[in-house]
């Protein structure tokens, strides 16, 4: 497969990894959501990859999508961690041009085998598919994000998601609870939620992967982001970053089954639930290719579509390249 031309001295940056005194460790603050796609931020803090790479990272954990932008945004914290809101983040850039650059891409794929997302409903539900909930309820992820793509997909699925489904916020932590307790007929759920319904034998996922089937094979609704003031500011550290994250992702992919506990440190995932955990789809840095590109652009181009961005937006521009480290 043809790759777009990014920076071959990624793979260099390994050679930056040489633990550094104390003294002069970087201070990093880096802001994350305990879902799946974040999994290679847990196998760097697990393995002191930051430590070794001479960083103090003060992780800062959020429940909403949209507060990870707004930290970057307003300059409190330095870096999103895989699973930043890849949708948000175009959003973001489109009002301040310049903000971001993407060093990561995290999803799902049906034709790879990785599950991202799922219509998750109670055990003894009669839904399907998203054409099942006309006159339902349906929860969602807080934020602009999951609010749109959810839309996407029942008017994908022949709704009007105006008139024929009542669409609400819900935090992480509450959707099984929700689905369960019937305050919503079902929610469309990042991973590990679809793996704690399936777990817990209260919920089922009715579809697998439905923003694959109906946006984009591979889909990438998470994203690694850099602030260009942190490459400005501090490149060098800047570089490690992205270093110590592609490691760890190299990590994740590679040994996903021996990295499995980290995951109950970090997520709402019980131990004993662990086997059950859907592997997501990660790309590092280095690894990201034409086909990762223009599924990411198929996820914005979701935006344009339902209104919410004014104009078609290039997302190849907010690629990270070599070339940013030195301007």
């Amino acid at each position: 497969m043809k790759r777009l031309t990014l920076p071959a001295a990624a793979t260099s940056m390994v050679l930056l990894f040489s633990a550094l005194p104390s003294w002069a460790n970087e201070k990093v603050t880096v802001a994350w959501l305990p879902i799946m796609q974040t999994t290679a931020f847990y196998i760097a803090m697990h393995d002191k990859l930051f430590e070794k790479a001479g960083i103090d990272i003060n992780a800062v954990k959020f429940e909403n999508p949209n507060q990870i932008i707004d930290s970057l945004v307003s300059g409190q914290a330095d870096i999103g961690a895989p699973g930043s809101a890849a949708g948000i983040a175009v959003l973001a850039e489109s009002r301040f041009p310049g903000t971001f650059k993407v060093f990561g891409l995290q999803g799902g794929s049906i034709k790879y085998h990785r599950i991202n997302d799922g219509l998750i409903v109670a055990k003894d539900s009669s839904i399907k598919s998203f054409a099942d909930l006309k006159g339902k309820n349906m929860g969602q992820l807080p934020g602009i994000q999951w609010r749109t793509l959810a839309r996407y997909m029942v008017r994908q699925s022949g709704l009007d998601p105006d008139k024929d489904v009542h669409m609400q916020d819900i935090a992480t932590g509450l959707q099984v609870p929700s689905v369960v307790s019937g305050s919503v007929d079902a929610t469309l759920s990042l991973e590990p939620v679809g793996s704690i319904a399936v777990a817990d034998g209260e919920a089922k996922r009715a579809l697998t992967n439905p923003a694959e089937t109906l946006i984009a094979d591979p889909f990438y609704s998470g994203v690694s982001l850099l602030t260009t003031k942190f490459i400005k500011e501090r490149p060098e550290t800047a570089k490690k970053v992205v270093a110590v994250l592609d490691e760890a992702t190299r990590l994740a992919n590679e040994r996903f089954d021996q990295y499995r506990p980290v995951i109950a440190d970090f997520t709402p995932i019980k131990p004993d639930q662990l086997p059950l955990v859907a592997q997501p789809y990660l790309r590092a840095w280095k690894d990201i290719n034409a086909e990762d590109i223009h599924s990411y652009q198929a996820l914005v181009d979701v935006f344009e579509k339902e209104g919410v961005l004014k104009k078609p937006m290039d997302v190849k521009p907010m690629i990270l390249n070599n070339n940013d480290f030195t301007k």
